[in-house]
């Protein structure tokens, strides 16, 4: 699958993938910053952003995306780097084809299996009609029914666009609501990755718990270190960019 992206800078390659219900344009404002130091390329994976729609939903494929995205590119070899879903094709990616990958920073997620927990946001994605509404507003309006935080619902939000017919998703949101246990699913047992690995977590998430969680990210990946953002929550690079720019510059540096 030919995938959507954005390139920006020169030198080393850095490959960003969003995570669930995001897109590379969530991560503009972190690459321009490190376009100064590398070629940055911000990634809409598969059913999400401008990329293409596919029955198709899994790490597997996701991972297979950014390898053909790399072949496409030239690209012999990258850094990369993944928040939450995003995190775990990076893994795979890394897992998989580690001649691709010179490091690998892993933001806010393990490779653990996680229950679904998404339902509420894609039960109130659903119950916006497409076809009545007019304005975002009324689309804001519906979503709070079932998102009561603000900028949760600004998030998920930038998934609508409007065309001369009026809105629709950027994301695929039947695909994705059909495949979300595949969201969750841990890492393959046998899946190893012996180079520079970062794990960035959020002081207040709870994705990754340090105690519990690092013994599995060691066993995957030996060289592996993790790093908290004090404050942060699951939207790490979001809520203390500064922080998270500096951890992240010095690991990749």
């Amino acid at each position: 699958m030919q995938l959507h992206f954005t390139q920006m800078g020169a030198g080393q390659t850095l490959l960003i993938l969003h995570g669930l219900f995001g897109a590379s344009d969530n991560w503009i404002t972190i690459g321009r910053q490190l376009s100064n130091s590398f070629s940055v390329y911000l990634i809409d994976q598969r059913n999400h952003g401008a990329s293409p729609h596919s029955t198709q939903f899994t790490y597997h494929a996701m991972a297979q995306d950014i390898k053909e995205l790399m072949e496409a590119e030239g690209i012999t070899q990258a850094m990369v780097a993944g928040h939450s879903m995003g995190g775990k094709t990076a893994m795979l990616l890394a897992t998989t084809y580690p001649e691709l990958v010179q490091k690998l920073v892993v933001i806010d997620i393990a490779p653990k299996a996680y229950p679904v927990h998404h339902n509420t946001i894609l039960a109130g994605l659903k119950s916006i009609n497409l076809a009545t509404i007019s304005s975002r507003g009324e689309a804001d309006a519906a979503l709070a029914a079932y998102v009561p935080t603000v900028n949760i619902r600004q998030f998920l939000l930038k998934n609508l666009k409007r065309t001369p017919n009026g809105f629709s998703w950027k994301i695929n949101l039947d695909v994705i609501s059909a495949n979300i246990e595949e969201v969750g699913k841990p890492l393959p047992a046998e899946a190893r990755f012996a180079k520079p690995t970062l794990f960035i977590r959020g002081g207040v998430s709870n994705y990754i718990d340090k105690e519990e969680d690092m013994p599995l990210i060691l066993t995957h990946f030996p060289q592996a270190k993790l790093v908290t953002i004090k404050g942060a929550s699951h939207w790490v690079h979001a809520e203390k960019p500064a922080e998270f720019l500096a951890i992240l510059e010095e690991f990749l540096m």
